[in-house]
């Protein structure tokens, strides 16, 4: 995905493409069992698509970005704060602000994560991975 190369003074991009095509779209495996793709973003907001392996764990975090996310498929134990759900295909969740979440995949799934403002740690340690 050209976005995410540097710039000509070897900062991150500050936006994606206004069309943003999954085949032309680079995968990046984050850990064992989770894959990551951006969707499109700019300064303030941010989408990504997250594939998760049965079993994978996405561990407990924080960050001080909004969070939305949607379970486009599979099954995930989801942790926000100190309540635990069991979410399916067409559930979501929001994430305040430094709020610690986390996720459990139950069955292999899809997330689609939205995130404002941008995760510049995001495409700042952003690694292209060939395989899909």
């Amino acid at each position: 995905m050209q976005n995410l190369k540097k710039t000509i003074d070897n900062k991150p991009p500050t936006q994606s493409a206004t069309f943003v095509f999954q085949e032309q779209t680079p995968v990046e495996t984050i850990e064992a069992g989770i894959k990551r793709q951006f969707l499109g973003f700019n300064q303030e907001l941010m989408a990504v698509r997250v594939w998760f392996d049965k079993g994978a764990i996405g561990q407990i975090h924080k960050h001080p970005h909004s969070q939305v996310s949607y379970v486009e498929s599979g099954r995930f134990d989801v942790t926000v704060g100190s309540e635990t759900k069991t979410l399916s295909a067409g559930d979501s969740f929001y994430i305040a602000p430094n709020v610690p979440h986390g996720a459990i995949c139950r069955e292999d799934g899809v997330l689609l994560d939205m995130f404002s403002p941008i995760r510049e740690d995001f495409i700042e340690n952003y690694k292209k991975d060939e395989t899909r």
